[in-house]
Order: structure tokens, then sequence, then C-alpha cells
């Protein structure tokens, strides 16, 4: 089988050679999602702003590849200010109530500090 890159048209993939997502056998491996608003090519200060941003850009993704939110089987946060994960959890549950996904939560730095979080996500492709 072959694998399938999605891109979301962010300069980012080409300038450091990734893809949004990749699709694999049966899943679809989606990078690091943050809060970014590709329409408005802005970024909210608030955290459960980008948390919904980020699944929109999941959803999105996932998508292109043939799968959906409620495919996801793995999902990783990552919050640089640990205080900011429990204020997203109604956002997370309302992306994630169905799939009910294995998490980890880490909390470490990002690229830009206006990022409050990211999010990756495993799926399996839609049956």
């Amino acid at each position: 089988m072959t694998k399938q890159w999605i891109s979301s048209g962010s300069a980012f993939e080409d300038n450091i050679g990734y893809s949004r997502a990749v699709v694999d056998g049966d899943y679809v491996y989606v990078s690091g999602t943050t809060g970014y608003d590709y329409d408005t090519m802005t970024i909210s200060p608030d955290p459960m702003v980008q948390a919904e941003q980020c699944f929109q850009n999941i959803a999105t993704a996932l998508q292109a590849a043939g799968s959906s939110v409620d495919d996801i089987v793995r999902v990783r946060y990552i919050f640089p200010n640990k205080l900011d994960f429990e204020p997203c959890w109604p956002v997370f549950k309302k992306y994630l109530a169905i799939a009910k996904p294995a998490a980890t939560m880490i909390v470490a730095g990002l690229l830009d500090d206006a990022m409050k979080l990211e999010v990756a996500v495993t799926a399996r492709l839609t049956s």
C-alpha cells in the first residue's frame, strides 16, 4: 500500500519538510496542530478558542484523508502552561466523546509563545 500525504497549504510544511497528515495503511497520522486559523491567518490568545480551532484544523485534515474525529484512537496534547489544560476539557470532550482515544498530556514549550497548545492525533480510516 502506498502512502498518501495531506497538506494544509501551510508554508511550514515545505520549509520544514512535513505533511499535515499522512495516510499509511489503515491509519491517518495528523501532525501536531495548533490553534492557528488559516482562513484569517490569526491565532486567538484564548486557550479554549485555540483548542476549538485545533480540532477544526484536525477535522479538516482527517476529512481530506477519509477519516473523522470519531475515528481518532490516540491523542497527544502539548501545553506550555499546564494550567491551560483543564479549561480546555469541554472542547476536547466535544470532539472526542465518541472516539474516547488513548490520551497523553505533555508540558513543553512550543515554537511561538502565542501558541497555547498543540494537538497530534492518530485515527483509523473510516470503513
